[in-house]
Formats: C-alpha cells, sequence, structure tokens
C-alpha cells in the first residue's frame, strides 16, 4: 500500500498540499502519479484533504494533528487500517506530484526482496547521483552508503568530503521515498528520537542511531520535493512541457 502523509500546514509553504499543479491540487497530483502501482491512501489531519481525496476517488484517513513527521502519520494510519504486519507500506511524500512510477516500483521490489529473505532490514529508501553544485544545497540531502548500499549516514552537509578536490559525480542525493513492512513501520515509530536526528532534522537518522540498517536504491529521477514557492516555479518550468 502507498500512503501520502498529507499534513495542511506547512512552515515554508502554506497549504502546499492543495496548491494547483497542471490543473489538480499537489497531493491529487502526486497520488494519481503513483495510483497505477497499489492502493493509495492519504493520511491528513485535515477535513478539507479529506474531503478532496473522496472527490478524486481515493480513500484518505483522518490522523493526529500532532504528529512531528510523515512517518509518524502515516504509522496512526496503518494501524487504524489494521493492516497486517506483512504488509508493505511505501512512504510517498504529498509535495512529489512529479514523481516517476519505476522510482517507486524500484523500493517497492526491495522492500518485497527484505520481507521475502527476512533480511534484517528496518526501512528501504532510494537515492540518485547528484552534481556537486546540488551537493551544496543543504536541502538536498546527502547520502552516504557501504558496500553493501545500506545507509551509513545522511547529512544535509556535502559529505563525503573530497580531499583531493576532484571534479566528481559520487555524490548519492537521497529520495525522501521510503518502504517498509507493518511491523518494521510500527518498530521505527516506536524509537526514541535520536542526538543526530534532531541536529541534522532527518528521521531517518534515528534507525541508524538505534543500530538498524536502510537498505538504499539506486534510482535515476527528475523529480524533487516542493518546498517552497521557488520550487514549484522551478517544478513547473520543467515539467509542464
Amino acid at each position: 500500500m502507498i500512503i501520502i502523509p498529507a499534513r495542511l500546514n506547512s512552515s515554508r509553504f502554506a497549504n502546499k498540499i492543495l496548491v494547483d499543479i497542471l490543473g489538480l491540487p499537489m497531493v491529487i497530483k502526486t497520488a494519481k502519479q503513483v495510483s497505477s502501482l497499489d492502493k493509495v491512501v492519504i493520511a491528513t489531519d485535515s477535513q478539507e484533504v479529506i474531503n478532496l481525496a473522496k472527490e478524486h476517488g481515493f480513500d484518505a484517513v483522518m490522523t493526529s494533528k500532532d504528529h512531528q513527521s510523515g512517518t509518524d502519520r502515516i504509522n496512526e494510519a496503518v494501524n487504524i487500517l489494521k493492516l497486517p504486519d506483512d504488509e508493505i507500506i511505501i512512504n510517498v511524500q504529498g509535495d512529489e506530484p512529479f514523481i516517476e512510477p519505476e522510482v517507486i516500483k524500484t523500493v517497492i521490489t526491495r522492500v518485497e526482496k527484505v520481507r521475502d529473505n527476512n533480511e534484517d532490514i528496518m526501512i528501504t529508501s532510494c537515492y540518485k547521483e547528484i552534481s556537486s553544485e546540488l551537493a551544496d544545497d543543504p536541502n538536498h540531502v546527502k547520502v552516504i552508503l557501504d558496500e553493501h548500499s545500506n545507509a551509513i549516514y545522511f547529512s544535509r552537509a556535502k559529505v563525503p568530503y573530497h580531499r583531493d578536490h576532484y571534479d566528481s559525480s559520487a555524490y548519492c542525493g537521497h529520495l525522501g521515498i521510503y518502504g517498509f513492512t507493518k511491523k518494521s513501520l510500527n518498530a521505527f515509530c516506536k524509537l526514541n528520537s535520536s542526538k543526530l536526528e534532531n541536529i541534522e532534522k532527518l528521521e531517518q537518522l534515528r534507525a541508524i542511531d538505534n543500530g538498524h540498517k536502510i537498505a538504499m536504491v539506486k534510482v535515476t529521477s527528475k523529480s524533487f520535493g516542493i518546498d517552497t514557492e521557488e520550487d514549484l516555479k522551478n517544478a513547473l518550468k520543467i515539467f509542464n512541457k
């Protein structure tokens, strides 16, 4: 199941999930973008979003206004829905209206392998190669991988540091798509917030801080999350063709 967390308020871009994206509210455009892959449910704190979802044929679940993260919101939703422990849950952010279905499919396939082989993995996510210039931007989160394609660390800083200063495409840009089983999602949300998580403001560091593994898959994507009005303008320039 694909669950889209849709908090109405946003500190950097008010009501951004409702802004028009090529004739559709952003959260609905995101839902339609991935609806061919699996059932989509929108988890929200807004009756307006509930009504909007129903209007466009999507199921929605009302969740608490007090959640600090989208992951906590989808965790409440899966428990309300009483999904089985081995159900695959894909967290697609509501501000990804141009995410390629192939990216989500790649994550789903890796989570299926984790589940079916009983791998010791808590979360599955994805990354793409980014330029040195993009890596300079703290809003483009970087991930460091081990030799087994598991995440060692995520940072807003430009890592790894290339000591010899050569021009390289070896920067791995993290895409905020997360795959779990319901069981691993519940386990993640029971962990206490960690020091590094609070410093970087990256919740996935909570898993690493507590000794859990995050499997990463490489994807090709032109999409990016729309966090600001400037992001929206750039996205429409790129994708409105």
